[in-house]
């Protein structure tokens, strides 16, 4: 890795833990510095604001999240989705930092309209987002696991449920559904697209018929 590129890393770390200590609202490109083992001016070097940083941090997260879901090449799409809503709607790690992260985005978020170079780096991770689940409902409709349904509809379905549980989450805390929320997702939005053997739907009938007998 280039020094420039090691650099900028060690840089998304330190936000990334000065994001989750203090929160977007408090956030300042000294409290980043604190925790950044290298100088402030490398920091000032790189980036001339900390809108600039900021950017540019949604767009480091972009990567680190795409890679999370897509690093195992041998998960199926299934496997893929629940991935994805996994990170998002639980989060990684220790679950009082991952909230405490939840937490600055959805106040870095909140700021979007405010600030059009944030928003549109947003918007953009939300389009690479969803093309990124519409290509899994794609290979999944390919590959004979998942029912033919409009990939582009379902993938705005499928990002706007778990955006929203993570939401909820940061918002309600201890009293969020979350774990609710997340097994609805799993069955509702991910296994409801699996395809339902002929073998599958014959057992059922028959169960459904032996139960009118019963009665």
């Amino acid at each position: 890795m280039a020094e420039d590129d090691s650099t900028r890393e060690a840089i998304m770390e330190a936000t990334f833990r000065a994001l989750a200590k203090h929160g977007y609202a408090d956030l300042t490109v000294q409290a980043i510095a604190d925790e950044f083992e290298k100088s402030k001016s490398l920091i000032h070097y790189h980036y001339d604001s900390k809108a600039d940083l900021m950017v540019a941090f949604m767009a480091h997260l972009l990567d680190e999240f795409i890679g999370e879901v897509e690093g195992d090449a041998d998960a199926d799409p299934r496997d893929r989705l629940l991935r994805m809503a996994e990170i998002v709607v639980r989060g990684v790690g220790d679950p009082d930092e991952t909230r405490d992260f939840h937490t600055a985005l959805l106040g870095m978020r909140a700021q979007a309209p405010f600030d059009p170079a944030l928003q549109g780096r947003l918007v953009e991770n939300d389009r690479l987002i969803r093309g990124v689940v519409a290509d899994i409902v794609r290979e999944g409709i390919d590959e004979g696991q998942f029912r033919d349904v409009d990939p582009e509809r379902y993938a705005a379905l499928f990002r706007s449920a778990i955006e929203g549980a993570q939401s909820h989450d940061v918002i309600l805390g201890d009293d969020a559904p979350t774990d609710d929320a997340f097994a609805a997702v799993e069955e509702y939005l991910i296994d409801d697209l699996l395809v339902v053997e002929e073998s599958d739907v014959g057992g059922a009938d028959g169960d459904r018929s032996d139960a009118e007998d019963e009665r």
